[in-house]
Order: structure tokens, then sequence, then C-alpha cells
């Protein structure tokens, strides 16, 4: 949803974060830092939705927030939305990547909120170094990279506070554009499937059942969702932009997985041409948003004799 190295926090954010994120997880150099972009546009173009999650999340969690980690903050589209639902809280953001704290903390302050923000270089699946007494963990297209989910959530857990909340979005996959019943729709499908099998071979634990995972590791499920996001014409401004920077992106990933044919219909997407997606009028934005609410669970004393 979420998400200590460049490389790694690639894969984490490219799933999209908060947005939840831009959800290709591919490897393509051919548009520099475009990945900041991509989670910056995803945010922008779904705000609306995030408004309702973030919402949704501050009636479970209650007035008394003060302290919010945003797990894999990336660009901090997560932190800026959650700090407006929350207007005393402060935000710890918890990424891998130097760069894109710089960049996070360079936003707040030209939102006026650097005083509420304060950033953390850490692996998460490390645990959460000096974070105590949370009362939220954001925790958006992350937690799918954590090579030991046990002990990664077993950190989330350590850093709340009892009665926290825990709150975990996950996305789909990457998201699609193309008009349904269309060829190029079928070759979105493919492009998609053939990412499918690169991501279970990279990161086994995309897709997984979190809903167990958090209850083996300690925490009460509150609430379980899968969302359909879907924006349609008229789209809003960066719509095209947002779909070719996910198709050059994933371009990269999917040489020796599609056929030749397809990389040359792939390649037509983004090339500048007539059937470049930045210049079509048919885009229909849509993406899939699986979200989580937990609390630590109350430990039970054995009862006297």
């Amino acid at each position: 949803m979420a998400h200590a190295h460049q490389h790694q926090h690639q894969h984490q954010h490219q799933h999209q974060h908060g947005t939840p994120s831009a959800h290709a997880h591919a490897h393509s150099d051919a548009t520099p830092n475009g990945l900041p972009e991509i989670l910056d546009l995803d945010a922008a173009l779904f705000a609306p939705h995030l408004t309702a999650l973030t919402g949704r999340i501050a009636c479970l969690a209650g007035d008394d927030v003060r302290h919010i980690v945003d797990l894999g903050s990336g660009t901090g589209t997560g932190t800026f939305a959650l700090l407006e639902q929350f207007p005393t809280a402060r935000v710890t953001a918890v990424d891998s990547s130097p760069a894109m704290l710089e960049r996070l903390v360079s936003a707040a302050r030209e939102r006026g909120l650097g005083d509420r923000v304060r950033t953390l270089e850490a692996d998460a699946g490390a645990g959460l170094p000096g974070v105590v007494d949370a009362d939220l963990v954001w925790a958006s297209a992350s937690l799918h990279h954590l090579d030991d989910p046990a002990t990664g959530l077993a950190g989330i857990r350590a850093a709340l506070r009892p009665g926290g909340l825990l709150a975990v979005a996950e996305v789909d996959g990457m998201p699609s554009f193309l008009p349904a019943g269309s060829g190029p729709c079928e070759l979105e499908a493919r492009c998609r499937a053939a990412l499918d099998g690169l991501h279970a071979e990279r990161m086994p634990h995309r897709g997984a059942d979190w809903g167990s995972l958090l209850t083996a590791a300690g925490f009460s499920v509150e609430q379980e969702r899968a969302e359909p996001w879907e924006l349609r014409a008229p789209l809003p401004e960066g719509a095209g932009r947002y779909a070719f920077l996910v198709f050059e992106r994933i371009r990269g990933s999917l040489d020796g997985r599609v056929d030749a044919d397809d990389l040359a219909a792939l390649d037509r997407l983004i090339d500048g041409g007539p059937e470049d997606v930045r210049h079509r009028d048919d885009l229909v934005v849509r993406s899939t948003r699986r979200t989580w609410m937990a609390r630590p669970a109350q430990e039970t004393l054995p009862s006297r004799p």
C-alpha cells in the first residue's frame, strides 16, 4: 500500500501510495525521477477517494489522535491527507529513501506544515526505532514489501499505543486505463498478467491475506473492504500523463515476458503518435484498493483460581 535502499523503495511506491500506488512495480529509467510524479498524480487524481478513506480512518481512530506514523511515506500524499483530517496531530514519516524524505520535508515546508512532520529513515521490516505510543499507523502499499510479515507487524504493534489503530491499504496491481472490450484493453490485461508473474517472484506477500496475517500478529481486525476507485470522462487534468508514466515504467519490465507484437503495441501507447495515451479521450482510470483497520488485540489475563 507500504512503501533501506532506493531500489526497494521504488518497488514499494510504484505500487501506489497513498497512494495507494502508480502501481507498476517496474524498473524502466526512461523518465528520470518519474516515480515521485506518479505518486503525486495518483494522489491528485484520486483525491476525493483518498479523502473519503482518511475520513473513515478518522471516524475509527477518534478525536484524540496526536501522533501518526506514515509507513512508507513516499512523497507524503498520505502524510498530508492525514494531517488535514487530524489538525492537531503530528506525523512521523518513515521511508527507506533519503531522497523521498527530503522531497517530503520540502513539500511540508511549502504547505506550512514543517513543524508537524518529522522523518525517520528506516526499513520498516526491521522495526521502528524510537517510535512509541503512536495513535495511528498508516501503511499504504508498503506491507507487501516486508520480507517477514510477522516480524514487521510485531514492530508496528510495538510502536502503537494500546488501543491505537493500524490502517492498511493495498492495491491489486497496476491500474488500468483502456476501454473495456477494445484490443488495447486485451493488451493491457496481458501486460498486467505478465507483471503479476514478475511480482509473484519478487514480492511473495503481494496479494496476501492481510486479515489473517494481522490476526496472527496479535491484531484485532475491525474492518476490511475492497473498493473500486474509478475515474471516467471528463477526466481530471493529469490523467493522460499518469497513464503515460505508468505504461512507460512497466515497459522496461516486460522484455521477455510478452511477445514482440505486444511490446510494439505498448510502445505505440507511449511514442507520441496518434495511439499515445496522452492523446486519447476514451481513458477510464481504474484501481482497486483493499483496506484493513486493526488494533492491537487486548491481552486476556488468566483468571484466578
